[in-house]
C-alpha cells in the first residue's frame, strides 16, 4: 500500500480568461500535517476545491488517487464518503440552530425520514467533547465566537469519519489565543487519532510550527514541497517561493509628512443597538492628524469596529453622543450617506458580506459609493463608469480579466483592492481601515501597506484597525490602545512595542477589575 493517502496529478484548471491550475501534482502522506501556502490567486483553495468535487468531475483535467483508488467525485457528498472533508474560509453554519443541528445538518441521525434527536444530541455532546469545545450542544451558533464555531466545523467534518480533513485559513478571522488552540487542536488529531490534515493559510509562523510537509503555489503552479527535516525552512524561504522574490521588507519605507489636526473625537458614548443599558464605547477621546496613518490596538471585543462604525454616520450603536470635529468644524452626522458627503470612509472588516456585491462586477463595486460621480439627472453615465472603475482598476493594480470580472470570482487581496477603490473613489479626507489585510497573503499586504502610505502621503487622515501587532508597529505613526470600550493608552512609533502595548491592555484590565470590586 502507497505511503500517500492522497495523490493529485496533472491537475489543471481554467476559468474564462484564466488557468487557474497548471499542470499541478501534489503528494500528501498518510497522517501527515501538510500545509498549501501561496499568494490569494495562486491556485489554493481552487486545487482544494477540485479535490474535494466543489469543481467536479470532468470540469478539470488530471486525476486524484485517494487510498490507491482512483476518484471521480461529482459532489462533495460523494467526496464525503470515502473520508474528505473540507472546510471553508467562510464558515457553513446555520447561526440559528444549535450546535448539535448544525453537526448533523445534512448527516441527520434519521430512520425512515424521522430524525432520531436523542442519538443526535448524545452523539454531538460527544463529538463536542471530543474537539474541546466547552458548550452545551443546545446553545445556538449565533450565540458563540468564531473560534467555537470553528471547532463546531471539525466537529461535523469528525461526525463524517473523516479521514482527510482540508482547512481552508482556518485562523484567518481568530485572535492569538483561539488560533493556537485550533493548531493544538489539529496537532492532537492528527497524532492521537491519526487524522491526515491540509491547512491553507497565510500566516506563515503558523504552518512552520505544525506541517511537516509545504507545498508552494505561484500562478496556479507548483513550485516546491519542502520537507521538514530535510529542507531548511525559514519563512523568507517561504515568501520567496510564493511571491517569486526576495521580500527584504515586510512593510514599506515612509518618511510621514504629518500636518495639523484633520479629524478629531470628543467624549464619544455609544450603546449597544439590541441591548440600550449597555454601553460599548465609553467617553472615547482621540485626534488623527492629515497625513498621519493612527492605529487602534486592542483584543478581540475592544470595542475597535464598534468605534469605527460608530463615527461612520452612526452604521453602528443607539443613543450615541459626543463631538466629531473635521478641519475645525463640528460635523453632526445621522446616516452613511452624510458621512461619505462629509469625507468619511470606512472599509469593513468583512468583505465578502459587508464590502462588495459579490455576484456583480468590479465596474459597479468600484463606482457604488458615489453614484452622483457618474451620473447625470440620476441617470448613470455608461461611458464615464467605464473609464472611472478602469483609472481605479489601474490606480490599484486589480488583477482580473477586466472591469466587468465578478468581484466574487476575484482573489482575496484583489477583493480587498476592489474594496479600497471604492472608497478612494469616494474621495474622503478622514478613512477608516478596519483590519484591511486580514485573510491575505504577504504580497497582497505589501502592496495594500503601499496604498495606505500613498493616502497618508495626499494628506488624508487614515485609521487602521488591525488584531496583528507586527502589522500595526509596522504602518502606524501613532497608536491608541483600546480595552473594552475605553482607550487606554496612547503611543507613538519610536516607543511601541508588542510587549508595551500588551501590558498596557493587562494593566486596563486590572484597573477596571479593581475598580468594580
Amino acid at each position: 500500500m502507497s505511503e500517500y493517502i492522497l495523490e493529485m496529478k496533472n491537475i489543471t484548471k481554467t476559468f474564462p480568461g484564466v488557468k487557474a491550475l497548471d499542470n499541478v501534482n501534489l503528494k500528501v502522506k498518510e497522517g501527515q500535517i501538510h500545509a498549501l501556502v501561496g499568494e490569494n490567486g495562486a491556485g489554493k483553495s481552487t486545487l482544494m476545491n477540485v479535490l474535494s468535487g466543489v469543481y467536479p468531475y470532468g470540469t478539470y483535467q488530471g486525476d486524484i488517487y485517494f487510498n490507491g483508488k482512483k476518484c471521480v467525485f461529482r459532489n462533495i457528498r460523494e467526496s464525503e464518503r470515502v473520508g474528505i472533508a473540507i472546510i471553508h474560509q467562510e464558515l457553513a453554519l446555520n447561526p440559528y440552530m444549535t450546535i448539535a443541528e448544525n453537526i448533523y445538518l445534512g448527516n441527520e441521525r434519521a430512520k425512515n425520514g424521522i430524525i432520531n434527536w436523542d442519538l443526535t444530541n448524545h452523539q454531538a455532546a460527544k463529538l463536542i467533547q471530543r474537539v474541546g469545545l466547552r458548550e452545551k450542544h443546545t446553545a445556538l451558533i449565533k450565540d458563540i465566537g468564531v473560534g467555537k464555531q470553528q471547532l463546531v466545523e471539525i466537529a461535523k467534518a469528525l461526525s463524517k469519519q473523516v479521514k482527510l480533513l482540508i482547512l481552508d485559513e482556518p485562523t484567518a478571522a481568530l485572535n492569538d489565543e483561539d488560533s493556537n488552540n485550533l493548531l493544538n487542536l489539529l496537532v492532537e488529531l492528527n497524532q492521537k487519532q491519526g487524522i491526515t490534515c491540509i491547512i491553507i493559510s497565510h500566516k506563515i509562523h503558523e504552518v512552520t510550527k505544525i506541517a511537516e510537509e509545504i507545498t508552494v503555489l505561484r500562478d496556479g503552479a507548483l513550485i516546491e514541497t519542502l520537507v521538514k527535516g530535510r529542507d531548511e525552512i525559514t519563512e523568507n524561504r517561504i515568501i520567496k517561493g510564493m511571491v517569486g522574490r526576495e521580500l527584504v521588507n515586510r512593510f514599506p519605507a515612509r518618511t510621514p509628512k504629518i500636518g495639523d489636526i484633520g479629524f478629531e473625537v470628543k467624549n464619544w458614548v455609544v450603546y449597544n443597538p439590541l441591548d440600550e443599558e449597555k454601553i460599548v464605547i465609553k467617553n472615547v477621546s482621540m485626534n488623527v492628524r492629515k497625513g498621519e496613518v493612527v492605529g487602534i490596538a486592542g483584543l478581540m471585543g475592544a470595542g475597535r469596529t464598534e468605534l469605527c462604525m460608530s463615527l461612520f454616520g452612526r452604521a453602528y450603536g443607539k443613543k450615541i453622543s459626543g463631538k466629531l470635529i473635521k478641519d475645525g468644524r463640528e460635523l453632526r452626522l445621522k446616516t452613511i450617506r452624510e458621512a461619505i458627503e462629509n469625507g468619511l470612509a470606512y472599509v469593513t472588516e468583512d468583505r465578502k458580506t459587508a464590502g462588495l456585491i459579490l455576484i456583480d462586477d468590479i465596474r459597479r463595486n468600484i463606482t457604488l459609493s458615489r453614484l452622483d460621480k457618474i451620473s447625470n439627472n440620476n441617470v448613470i453615465d455608461d461611458n464615464v463608469e467605464i473609464r472611472a472603475a478602469e483609472e481605479q482598476s489601474k490606480l490599484l493594480t486589480i488583477k482580473s480579466s477586466g472591469i466587468y470580472q465578478k468581484a466574487g470570482t476575484l482573489s482575496g487581496g484583489n477583493q480587498q483592492k476592489v474594496v479600497l477603490s471604492k472608497w478612494i473613489f469616494s474621495e474622503p479626507d478622514v478613512l477608516f481601515l478596519d483590519e484591511p489585510t486580514r485573510g491575505i497573503d504577504v504580497g497582497a499586504k505589501y502592496e495594500i501597506y503601499t496604498i495606505i502610505n500613498q493616502l497618508a502621503e495626499q494628506g488624508k487622515c487614515v485609521v487602521v484597525v488591525s488584531s496583528e501587532l507586527p502589522e500595526i508597529l509596522g504602518i502606524c505613526d501613532r497608536i491608541y490602545i483600546m480595552n473594552e470600550g475605553r482607550i487606554v493608552g496612547e503611543m507613538d512609533k519610536e516607543t511601541a512595542n508588542q510587549e508595551s502595548i500588551m501590558k498596557c491592555i493587562l494593566k486596563s484590565s486590572q484597573n477596571g477589575s479593581e475598580s468594580a470590586s
